[in-house]
């Protein structure tokens, strides 16, 4: 199999396998902070344990390790607001609303990037107005703050994801990592006494939880992270953009053929979904020009958004 053709199928399933940490969010019994919190001391323990992240470590200056970590805390919030927007709604409502995650950065990124806003951009975030609203139409009442709470998190994306491309060319993307998942992890304990309704960050998970975080932590964020480290170098922007933004067609669909989430959500909801991710794929094409091959970022802070600049 040719270098190319092989980068392409290995985006696809660390793509399809972004697509479970929705799945696997709603199967979880946890409320979200204790999930969360178990998913970045997970995650940060086992990177720990590469000598890479030590020597990357080391030779970081302190100021743009306190950078990191304050970045560390946005993406805290954003998995905490995700799998709560899970929590309050449902995997497919919860993965549609991520899907915004790039209509914001069209807005964002030029304002923390320092960088001419494009015209074209705005026709993004016009365009999604409408599919918003039919989402909001076609699922029950009760599920509504989910939404809320899941564009919320899709905000967080924007700026951390932002913020990440300012700070990219400086620290191994292992390293870097590690010291946000680490922030995370300490600013979620931080929280957790100013959050009692959402659970006890340090409940111990029963057998099942316990399996199924083992799963998120390992099988869909630091197996994807590593085939994505190799796939990246062999293809463009442009590719790698198109093919991550299928995060959210795989979760829905893995929702439906899984949970059988569609007996939740009436044809407005796929009809608003349809017109997002309209919006969503067409970024990519309004800046096809950058034909680079593509950079990595945070692959294990944020599954696959915002993983080209």
């Amino acid at each position: 199999m040719q270098p190319a053709a092989k980068a392409r199928l290995q985006i696809h399933f660390c793509v399809l396998l972004w697509g479970f940490t929705a799945i696997l969010g709603k199967q979880i019994t946890l409320q979200a902070l204790p999930l969360v919190w178990w998913r970045t001391l997970l995650v940060t323990s086992a990177l720990l344990l590469v000598p890479r992240v030590w020597r990357g470590l080391k030779a970081m200056p302190a100021r743009l390790r306190w950078a990191y970590a304050g970045i560390g805390a946005i993406v805290s919030l954003h998995w905490l607001t995700f799998y709560a927007a899970i929590k309050l709604s449902n995997a497919s409502v919860g993965a549609t609303c991520i899907a915004l995650g790039p209509v914001f950065l069209a807005f964002i990124e030029p304002w923390i990037a320092r960088r001419r806003f494009d015209p074209r951009e705005l026709l993004i975030g016009l365009l999604v107005i409408p599919g918003v609203a039919m989402v909001v139409g076609g699922v029950p009442v009760e599920m509504r703050l989910g939404i809320a709470v899941g564009a919320l998190s899709a905000l967080l994306v924007a700026i951390f994801g932002s913020l990440n491309k300012r700070l990219v060319e400086h620290g191994d993307p292992l390293t870097v990592t590690c010291i946000e998942l680490g922030s995370g992890t300490l600013f979620l304990t931080l929280l957790a006494p100013f959050l009692p309704h959402a659970g006890p960050a340090f409940m111990l998970p029963g057998a099942h939880d316990a399996t199924l975080l083992l799963l998120l932590s390992f099988g869909c964020t630091l197996l994807p992270f590593a085939l994505a480290l190799v796939a990246l170098r062999q293809m463009s922007a442009f590719e790698t953009q198109m093919v991550t933004n299928l995060e959210p067609v795989y979760a829905i669909v893995l929702a439906i053929v899984l949970l059988g989430e569609q007996r939740q959500l009436d044809t407005w909801f796929y009809l608003g979904v349809a017109v997002i991710l309209t919006a969503v794929f067409a970024h990519p094409f309004l800046h096809r020009r950058d034909s680079q091959p593509a950079k990595t970022e945070l692959l294990a802070t944020a599954e696959s958004h915002n993983i080209v600049d």
